[in-house]
Formats: structure tokens, sequence, C-alpha cells
């Protein structure tokens, strides 16, 4: 009932929805919202010129289910255990697919990701932050970098792949008041006295730590302190890096959900509506917080070797169908700034790093500069000792 409503009642039936934002014919019943899916994990994600534009790249799943994700029905569908569950082995599935050696035909240099479109999106994205002008394969760690695809065996080897040593040097080694960019990513919020508690469904967008930490029996150390999120991008490096040096206190993934948003308030051209249905890009800036706390995440609490910032969160979030997450540290392991903690598998997501009140943190990157890419490993903050 929920996706029926959800596909066809209450997304508009007027002309601008007739196409998804890929302008193919929006899908409007539950057996073809099926068929779409069946199609999906077994093609893998290709390059799209237009998806990329619009920032749905490597991401079918939510083109498909970018007007019915925003209505009444599909808030409710999608904070379901079971849909979730359901969603969860059809993810499972797809990702079996995407480390096959079939998944790296889609990786092929005449359409594919590594076509001439493709392969200047990709260093573009990576010469962005530091301005360098790196090629492909002289940046990252490829298995043949004069072979078909550069030896990437499927699109998750491709996905996952390694930087070459020095490309991305690590801010103040010696310093252990300077933290360290954890992941290749744009920020998207910065905020002080987050409380330990609060609506993070709402319109504002506020954080709430209990949520955001699985309610694990240490979120109640971070109340009131500071958080910063940024979000990476699909054409970026996706394996995550130590901000400090620290020991491994817990490392534990928490499931979630993978397609919920927040409902939006109708906008002043829009009034008709008790929802407000637009195109948006996939880094929707309505959701992130959201997600946050809700989405299939990766948490990893450091008690940092500095007195001055004692035990720090970092909370990797994987976003719609990119929630596959995969941690590669263990509880009691001590890890050096800068050291590979794990990394997410099929797609771009965000993370959050959290700070415990009395911390005292400055220089983290501004909102305001509309930063695309800062480099992993470069500095994020200070934190005064």
């Amino acid at each position: 009932m929920l996706f029926t409503q959800m596909l066809d009642d209450q997304v508009p039936h007027q002309q601008a929805f007739e196409t998804d934002p890929w302008n193919v014919t929006e899908v409007r019943n539950y057996n073809d919202l099926l068929w779409a899916l069946n199609w999906i994990i077994s093609e893998g994600l290709q390059w799209s010129t237009a998806a990329n534009d619009i920032g749905f790249l490597a991401a079918p799943i939510v083109t498909i289910l970018d007007y019915p994700m925003q209505t009444p029905a599909a808030y409710a569908a999608f904070l379901e255990p079971e849909v979730n569950r359901v969603m969860q082995n059809i993810l499972n599935e797809w990702g079996s697919f995407l480390t096959s050696p079939q998944s790296a035909q889609i990786l092929n240099a005449q359409e594919g990701w590594f076509s001439p479109p493709g392969l200047k999106a990709l260093e573009d994205t990576l010469n962005a932050p530091l301005k360098t002008q790196y090629k492909f394969q002289d940046f990252f760690q490829t298995p043949d970098p004069n072979g078909t695809c550069y030896g990437f065996r499927s699109w998750d080897n491709f996905f996952t792949r390694q930087l070459r040593p020095g490309v991305r040097p690590l801010a103040s080694p010696d310093d252990d008041n300077a933290i360290a960019n954890p992941c290749e990513s744009a920020p998207y919020n910065f905020a002080t006295k987050v409380p330990l508690r609060s609506k993070f469904w709402i319109k504002k967008q506020e954080y709430s730590i209990q949520d955001i930490l699985g309610n694990d029996e240490l979120a109640p150390i971070f109340a009131n302190g500071t958080l910063y999120q940024a979000c990476l991008s699909a054409l970026s490096y996706h394996r995550w890096h130590s901000p400090i040096s620290g020991t491994v206190v817990k490392a534990f993934v928490k499931e979630g959900t993978y397609f919920s948003e927040p409902l939006q308030e109708p906008s002043s051209t829009n009034t008709s509506f008790v929802y407000d249905i637009q195109p948006r890009k996939l880094n929707n800036l309505n959701s992130q917080g959201y997600l946050a706390a809700l989405n299939t995440r990766g948490i990893i609490f450091i008690e940092a070797d500095n007195p001055a910032i004692g035990l720090m969160a970092f909370v990797a979030v994987g976003n719609y169908e990119m929630s596959t997450i995969d941690i590669t540290v263990r509880e009691g392991q001590h890890i050096e700034k800068g050291q590979e903690t794990g990394m997410f598998h099929f797609g771009g997501s965000a993370f959050v790093v959290l700070f415990q009140e009395g911390v005292e943190i400055d220089g983290f990157p501004s909102l305001e500069n509309n930063v695309d890419n800062i480099a992993v490993l470069s500095q994020l903050a200070v934190v005064k000792s």
C-alpha cells in the first residue's frame, strides 16, 4: 500500500514529474519498480556525464526513487525494519555482482569510467584540492598501469583503489594537536554544543549524538560536544584514515535505514501539497544531518594519545544504496595518525567526527567557500593544548 501511494498517488501527475532526473520515464507502480531493481543489480554502476552533472553518479536506485522518497508514504515505508531488511538483501546481491569480474566491463575506455570524459572527471576531482596535475595512474595504485581498465578486476576493486605513497602528504605528522582530514571530502557542516538527544528529523536538521552513535554507552561522553560533517564524491578516494594517533576503544557497524529522508515543508511556490517534492542532487543538504543518525554507519571510538583530545569518535555514514561499511581496525589496537581505518564499498557517502565538550578546536574548513574536495590527510583543524 505504501509503495503504491509513494509511486502513483503522492508524486504529482504533472509534466515536470513525468521523467526522473535522468530523463527516463518515472516509475509509477510497484511491479515496474521491482523490474528496475532487478535490472540494476545485474548491470553495475554505469558512467554517465549527465548523471555526474546532476549529482546522481553511481546512484541509480536513488535516481528512480528521487521523487517518491520525498513523500509521506515513503517516509513511513523506509523506516520499517522489514523493508530495510529486504533492501539490504537486494543491495547485498548487487554487491556480489560489483565484486565479480563481470562488473569490470563498466570501466571500459569507450563509454565507461575510463572513457575520455570519465577519466577527465576522475582526474579533475583528484587534482582539485591541491591544484596538482596528476594522471590517474600516477596518483592511484593500479594492478596494471598499461593494461585494459588499468588491470582492475571488478568495479569494487576499482572503487576501493589505494593512493600511491606521497601523493597526499600527512599534515604535521609529529604534532598531536593537528587533526588530519580522515576522508577526501567536501565540508557539509560544523556544530558546537551539540546536545546528547534532539529531534533530528525536523526541518532545522539538528544533530542527536545519542542517535548518531547508535545509542552506545559511550555516547553521553560527547554531550554538548563539537561535530564536523563532510561528504564524499563518487569520483573520489573512499578509504578512511585516522585523524589522530590513539587506541581504538570500540569499532562496530550499526545497521540502519537505506532510503529514508525527512519530509520537507511546502515552499512558497508549492503550497498545494503538504510536502514539497522537487528534483535534488544526491548529497541533499536538507538530509545529511538526518542520514547521519539513521543510515547504516561504521562507528570508531579512539582514545587519543593527546590528553587535550581524550576520547573522540569517527562515524562513516553510508548514503542510500552506497552503504557497505568495512572497518579494518580492531578494538584495543593502537593506530597512528593517517593510518587506514576502513573504507566504503560501491559508492560515495559521508563522515562525522565528534569531540567532547571542553576540547577547544580551531581551523575547521569554512562552509562559505564552497570547497568541493579537501585532500585526505591534510590538516582539518588544530586542538588548543
